[in-house]
């Protein structure tokens, strides 16, 4: 391995990277610094979060800004606010001892009169998210004629926040003699066109495999029906003391939901997402940096740019539709050298995306059991033990306060003790367990189908056909109203009073919905969705009738709507004919 000296870094830059305590440079760092020094060539390298990409691009940027010219001469553009603060951060942290070198991040969400003031002061290098830039170029402030060297940092992110209108327009204002390098964890089509277009003659660095998650993470799922999905992510953090982890979630109400419920439950979380101001973001996100709270429920948009170590564990509550979304979560954990979880709790339906993601990412997803009620309580009791044992004391402060705690509890044995300052701990976590079932998802292996699933060629007489100790229920909404199963439980769990339903096998229709519930719940779930209100449209439910045609009566009303539609609008004169 060789040092950073020896890959060509200057003595300024060494003695501030020493002063950070970097020793050897990270495999990307080996790769991409000698490049940009010694090279030409425009560079695509796919390297994860957390591989140390701002020091292989930042330190060979630095060594090439003349300090003595005060006007643009790299521009780094990255996808988020956080982003781009972060790489500002590290760039002044390298050039320490380079006082000649300012450095401004410009971003959306803060004063653009103050950024337009330090624009005009000067600096060499200017760091932006493309919006933000793009109104300061149309405001004429910002000249990019002298650029030399553009870095697009997590070029697959910004494509994914709709950038690429914003990237072809900043480009253009770049003079075709650069040096540019894309950095992305993933290598969409679009990336290539990009290269394609305004790179020269770009080579391509891979650190790892191409599309790879970290090899440093482990790669787990559960199983569960949909209803216990929370159940099992309480449980997941139960049986993890240390827990360090972000929950991605899909939607935004997804994430405020599931926070609030953590937050009720005891637990040390909050949420992040788009709906939130950006002030309340910060404050969120230096929570989590800090450590104030140890769970972060957030939206895959949201969390872009939140750059934090030693995270432990990344869960996916449930899996995204886009496999480097997956790669994007899952990079978050196991970073520099460390070793980190991710993990997916799924339904059945969702194994098949499974396989997807196994096949694309190189990766096979080990299947685990949900942890059962006692090992989670002899887990918490072992780290309180453990906490206890690593705890310093500090005799001289507690000297004034022991005798008295002694007189008081000295009657008790040491075995009582440790009992007592046990039981205080955890009576709330064995209660709360006490009897509690196992809610993994139990295979249907003996008949071979898939679990609950309805094969493609079964038939509407076979839809309506519930399985054992099971009765079917219609319901007048399906995909077609934006209807999908999450709905149905969110639904169940507001409108049916009483004890927890237990949800069978569902069958999403276009129109229509069919799902099982068991025979002496039936009744109880049709009068409680009869009359409820799904997005401003009234349910109608009943118990699936055998001899009926409900895909015939679905299409039958959506042409008699159509009908009524057609019968509002004008008519088209006609024209008469001399």
């Amino acid at each position: 391995m060789k040092s950073f000296e020896e890959l060509g870094v200057d003595r300024p830059l060494l003695d501030a990277i020493k002063d950070m305590g970097f020793e050897n440079p990270m495999p990307v760092q080996e790769q991409v610094i000698p490049h940009l020094l010694n090279n030409d060539n425009d560079v695509v390298a796919l390297a994860q979060t957390g591989t140390g990409k701002t020091a292989a691009f930042g330190l060979p940027v630095l060594q090439r800004i003349n300090a003595d010219k005060n006007t643009p001469q790299a521009l780094i553009l990255s996808p988020t606010r956080e982003l781009c603060l972060q790489i500002a951060g590290d760039l002044a942290d390298f050039s320490k001892y380079m006082p000649k070198i300012r450095i401004i991040p410009v971003y959306g969400g803060s004063s653009i009169e103050s950024q337009i003031r330090a624009l005009r002061e000067g600096a060499q290098i200017i760091v932006a998210t493309p919006g933000r830039l793009i109104d300061l170029i149309n405001r004429g402030v910002v000249n990019l004629k002298n650029v030399h060297t553009v870095i697009l940092d997590e070029a697959d992110e910004m494509l994914n926040m709709g950038f690429l209108d914003s990237l072809n327009a900043i480009l253009e204002h770049v003079p075709d003699e650069r040096k540019m390098l894309m950095f992305s964890a993933t290598m969409p089509n679009e990336i290539a066109r990009i290269a394609k277009r305004y790179m020269h003659d770009p080579i391509e660095i891979v650190v790892g495999t191409r599309n790879e998650g970290s090899a440093n993470v482990r790669h787990i799922y559960y199983m569960v029906n949909a209803r216990d999905k929370y159940l099992a992510l309480k449980r997941i953090a139960d049986d993890n003391p240390d827990i360090y982890a972000i929950i991605f979630c899909r939607t935004r109400r997804d994430t405020q939901e599931i926070a609030d419920q953590l937050i009720t439950d005891g637990y040390n979380a909050d949420a992040l997402h788009g709906d939130l101001s950006q002030q309340q973001r910060d404050i969120v996100m230096k929570k989590f940096r800090d450590r104030v709270i140890s769970i972060l429920v957030a939206t895959d948009v949201a969390a872009r740019g939140l750059d934090v170590d030693d995270l432990t564990h990344v869960i996916n509550y449930g899996l995204p539709e886009d496999t480097a979304v997956y790669t994007h979560r899952s990079g978050r954990t196991g970073r520099a050298g460390k070793t980190g979880v991710s993990i997916a709790i799924i339904h059945s339906r969702e194994k098949g995306r499974l396989k997807e993601i196994e096949r694309i990412i190189g990766k096979k997803f080990e299947r685990k059991d949900v942890p059962t009620p006692e090992h989670i309580i002899e887990k918490q009791l072992y780290s309180l033990a453990d906490r206890i044992e690593r705890v310093k004391v500090d005799d001289a402060a507690m000297e004034k306060y022991t005798p008295g705690v002694i007189k008081k509890l000295g009657w008790l044995s040491s075995e009582d003790l440790i009992k007592r300052v046990l039981s205080l701990e955890f009576n709330r976590l064995i209660n709360y367990y006490k009897d509690a079932p196992s809610i993994d998802f139990i295979d249907d292996k003996k008949s071979g189908k898939k679990e609950h699933e309805v094969p493609r060629n079964t038939k509407e007489k076979d839809r309506r056909t519930a399985e054992k100790g099971m009765e079917r229920i219609y319901i007048n909404v399906g995909k077609n109203d934006g209807f999908y199963a999450g709905n149905l439980i969110e639904i169940l769990n507001h409108e049916v009073k009483g004890p927890r339903v237990d949800v069978g096998r569902i069958d999403l229709m276009p129109g229509y919905s069919l799902f099982d519930v068991k025979n002496a719940d039936a009744r109880r779930v049709v009068d409680a969705l009869t009359g409820a209100d799904f997005l401003g449209r009234r349910i109608f439910s009943e118990i699936a009738k055998e001899g009926k045609d409900y895909a015939k009566a679905a299409a039958r009303k959506s042409k008699d709507k159509e009908r009524v539609k057609s019968a509002g609008r004008p008519r088209k004169a006609k024209r008469s004919k001399r």
